[in-house]
């Protein structure tokens, strides 16, 4: 796994070891920043269940303003202080070595923004309406900015319906899908 552009492009990165981290591969990745390519550029970050750290790795390469890592494993939290130091993105990242639930509710406390909100919790637990629904309730979420979550291709989100956010994509894989949120417009 490595960098795909920006900066720190080409460096190698190191994930952590085990059967409970599935790291996103770079095609993937490559395939989602196509896409988010634009909306990278001075954004504030947030990578959730970050893993090895490389998706936000990738949007501080890229451009982005700053990046927070959400992460409570020891092994994935030292993946990710070590990459930030190979990449030499550390002066722009945060790492925050608490549970998600507990992160976005300090998110909330210190009146804290983000554009892009990328996740990538365990799949077929029920993270996504957990996550989603307090990210809505904290209003942790810029305006225009928009919730990309990695699950499995099953997973459904009618949940949303019931939110002030909105499918506005999908991307389909074989096993799994990035799914885009944003504010909804609809009118009340």
């Amino acid at each position: 796994m490595r960098v795909i552009a920006g900066k720190a492009r080409r460096i190698n990165l190191i994930t952590p070891k085990g059967l409970d981290v599935r790291p996103t591969t770079d095609r993937t990745k490559e395939t989602l920043f196509n896409i988010i390519n634009v909306d990278v550029y001075d954004s504030r970050f947030l990578d959730l269940f970050s893993g090895s750290g490389a998706i936000g790795i990738e949007a501080l390469s890229r451009g982005a303003g700053s990046a927070a890592f959400v992460e409570k494993s020891i092994d994935s939290l030292k993946c990710i202080k070590d990459n930030l130091e190979k990449t030499k993105l550390s002066d722009m990242a945060k790492i925050y070595k608490i549970d998600v639930i507990h992160a976005l509710n300090k998110f909330y406390t210190n009146n804290e923004k983000f554009d892009i909100i990328f996740m990538d919790p365990p799949y077929d637990k029920g993270w996504e309406s957990k996550v989603i629904s307090l990210i809505e309730q904290n209003d942790l979420l810029d305006r225009d900015g928009m919730i990309i979550c990695e699950s499995s291709i099953d997973t459904t989100f009618v949940f949303i319906d019931d939110t002030k956010y909105e499918i506005s994509k999908e991307k389909l894989f074989r096993t799994n899908k990035f799914t885009f949120i944003k504010h909804s417009h609809k009118v009340d």
